[in-house]
Formats: C-alpha cells, sequence, structure tokens
C-alpha cells in the first residue's frame, strides 16, 4: 500500500528537528540523509541513523494508507517549517515520489523505497533502568568540551569514559573525558540500583553519541537507559535512541588525579578570573594561547603576548601562602572549565611551577578539571 497520512505541523517539525544532527552530515550512503518514515494505526515513526547514532521518534498522526518510505530529512523538515498551514498531508504517488500538501502549497518530492534504508538495532526490553534526566545533562555539560577531536591519534580519547560506583551505600555515575592535555571529570549521586545496568569495564560512548545524548534527555523528566555488549539505549514514552559503543582502553586518569596535592592551594574568585582570563586571551597566540599565570603576595598576574600585535596584562587578587609559582597554561582550557562551574570561588592547587593544576569547588559537587602546564 502507499503511504497517506496527515499530521499536525508542530507534531511533525518537533520529530524532524530532533533528527536533523543525525540525518544532515556528509555520508558515504544517500540514503542516511533521509528519514524513514512508517505508519502504525494512529502515528508515524521517523527514524534517522549515520550507522553509530540511532533515533527513532514516534508522533500522532492520522494514518489514511498505511505504508513507508524515506525523503531527505532536510528538505521535509524545511517544507514543513515555512508552511502557514496548520496539518502537513503527505502521500505517496508511484517510484517513491510523495505529494506534500501544507494549506494552499503543494509540493512534489522524490523519495527512496524504505527496504533500503539499514535496520534499527534490535535492543533487549527488559534491560533498562530509569533515572532523571537531568542527571545526564548536567554530567555531560561538565565533561564534553574537553574531548579529543576526531583527528587525534589518541583513539580512546574521542570517546568518553562511563563508569559506575558504590560508596557507602550510594551510586554514583561518572564520566571522563580527556583530549590529552586536560581532563575533566563529573559524577553524580543516583538514587538508582546501578548494578541493573550489567556494565562491564571500560565504556566508551563517541563524542557525537555523548552530545545526541544530551539533547535527549531535555525537557524529560526521565530516561531509561541500557548498556548492552555493543550499543547504548536511551528510550522515553515517544523516542528511543541506540547509540554504538566503541572499542579501546581509555588512560589510567586516577593516576593523574592522585598526583596532584591537594595543599598548595589557590583560591580565587570565579567569574573575576574568567573575565581576566578572556581579556587576556585577546593576545595569546592563535594557536596554543599561551599565558603566564605568576602568583604571590595574594595577588595573581596574568600577561600574554603576541609577536605580531603585542602584549597584555591583568592582575587579581587570590588567596594563597605558598611559595611564588609562575606557570605556563592555555588560556582557553581554563576558560572552558570556568565555564561549567557554578562556584563563586575555585580552588586551583598546583604542587610546583611545572605541575599540573587542578580545578575543583564545594559548590560544584562531583566535578573535578585538571590542565596540562606548557613550557614559557
Amino acid at each position: 500500500m502507499a503511504l497517506n497520512c496527515s499530521v499536525l505541523q508542530s507534531n511533525f517539525i518537533d520529530g524532524l528537528n530532533r533528527l536533523q544532527n543525525i540525518t544532515n552530515k556528509r555520508v558515504t550512503l544517500a540514503i542516511l540523509s533521509n528519514v524513514l518514515i512508517e505508519t502504525t494505526n494512529n502515528s508515524l515513526i521517523l527514524t534517522g541513523t549515520d550507522l553509530e547514532v540511532g533515533l527513532r521518534v514516534e508522533i500522532p498522526a492520522e494514518i489514511h494508507d498505511q505504508g513507508s518510505l524515506t525523503l531527505p530529512c532536510k528538505k521535509v523538515f524545511e517544507i514543513v517549517r515555512e508552511s502557514g498551514s496548520d496539518t502537513i498531508t503527505i502521500q505517496e504517488t508511484e517510484n517513491s515520489w510523495v505529494i506534500i500538501s501544507a494549506g494552499h502549497s503543494t509540493y512534489n518530492l522524490a523519495g527512496l523505497p524504505s527496504d533500503e534504508y539499514p535496520e534499527f538495532p534490535e535492543y533487549e526490553e527488559d534491560t533498562f533502568v530509569s533515572f532523571e534526566a537531568g542527571i545526564f545533562i548536567d554530567i555531560i555539560e561538565k565533561v564534553i568540551f574537553s574531548v579529543a577531536n576526531e583527528e587525534e591519534n589518541a583513539y580512546a580519547l574521542t570517546n568518553v569514559l562511563f563508569e559506575t560506583e558504590k560508596r557507602e551505600d550510594r551510586s554514583y555515575v561518572r564520566m571522563i573525558s580527556s583530549d590529552g592535555h586536560r581532563l575533566s571529570i563529573m559524577e553524580k549521586d543516583v538514587a538508582t540500583d546501578i548494578d541493573l545496568l550489567n556494565l562491564n569495564s571500560g565504556i566508551l560512548i563517541p563524542k557525537k553519541g555523548i552530545q545526541e545524548l544530551k539533547k535527549f534527555c531535555e525537557n524529560k523528566e526521565n530516561v531509561d537507559i541500557s548498556f548492552e555488549d555493543k550499543q547504548l539505549v536511551a528510550r522515553t514514552s515517544d523516542a528511543t535512541m541506540v547509540i554504538r559503543l566503541k572499542k579501546g582502553e581509555f588512560p589510567q586518569y586516577r593516576a593523574i588525579v592522585n598526583s596532584i596535592e591537594l595543599e598548595n592551594k589557590i583560591q580565587i574568585e570565579r567569574v573575576p578570573f574568567l573575565d581576566s582570563l578572556k581579556r587576556i586571551n585577546i593576545f595569546t597566540e592563535d594557536i596554543f594561547h599561551t599565558i603566564q599565570l605568576e602568583v604571590e603576595n595574594g595577588k595573581m598576574i596574568l600577561t600574554s603576548q603576541n609577536v605580531d600585535l603585542g602584549n597584555a596584562k591583568d592582575i587579581q587578587d587570590v588567596q594563597y601562602g605558598g611559595d611564588p609559582l609562575i606557570l605556563g597554561f592555555n588560556c582557553r582550557y581554563f576558560i572552558d572549565a570556568l565555564q561549567v562551574m557554578e562556584c563563586d570561588t575555585v580552588d586551583a592547587f598546583i604542587n610546583s611551577n611545572n605541575s599540573p593544576c587542578l580545578l575543583t569547588s564545594d559548590v560544584d559537587e562531583g566535578f573535578l578539571g585538571i590542565i596540562m602546564p606548557m613550557q614559557l
């Protein structure tokens, strides 16, 4: 049978919008730019995949004739977004062509047969554990900025490490990211029996999957999560996302954390420090963003220099009673970490002039950032 249905514009645009980041990218298979549209008795199922992340969304619709086909996702989204009609009608004609009617407008659009579309991954129905969706949003925001780019040689660092742990009868979920120059750790206390997740050690979630998981959790109260051998499955009442997990060995990050002594502490107001870094960054070199931090007698002097433009200097008040320090760091790394923190005062722990800097605070519970030094 040929697909024929009517759907509210608001529901259709919401479903298509959730698929855009998955389908709207350069792909080797042309059909991966399409959305798979399938009918049930009273709804449409929209599916998109890039073979790494797959998303299936169900939206209410009036079904006149059952059917399935694939259409260019971006083009359908643009048609629905710009339509001035509350209702969109899709009617399949011959050779996977459709007529899309929206008020006084009519569009003829070429599609591809649904049997050419990749199968949506199968998953176990009885292995899900429910979490507050906000937990994953918060954790991901705290670590996503320090994931290595795809072109990095260290393959494992292009992913986020996911762990669970029980301490003192409390359950925690944790994500860790690093690009080799900085490390971010965020964990949250959860009111869930994490043993039900059946996790293997060293779960690596690709950066694209982490980004899409965060969007999947937005505006949701709860999300059901399941980890299988090769995939992570997230599910709500109207959508299912499957993320392909990666294989690899993440660096032993605990050794880096334990190497920093929590004694030599600098306390500084976060927002003034962040503003100062942004000013100083104007005169850093474009690639390395190198700045010098000189700490002594309750002052931190920030300086930067660009051989073509000039130099900049900024002074911040700090609380520090240790030996004088002269430090070199990538300014952008400090900015990124401080922007995801929420405290008024940040604690920076540094052993010596050539040691990493550990950032934490009493307010940002569960978060820890480490920035490796640079040679001045």
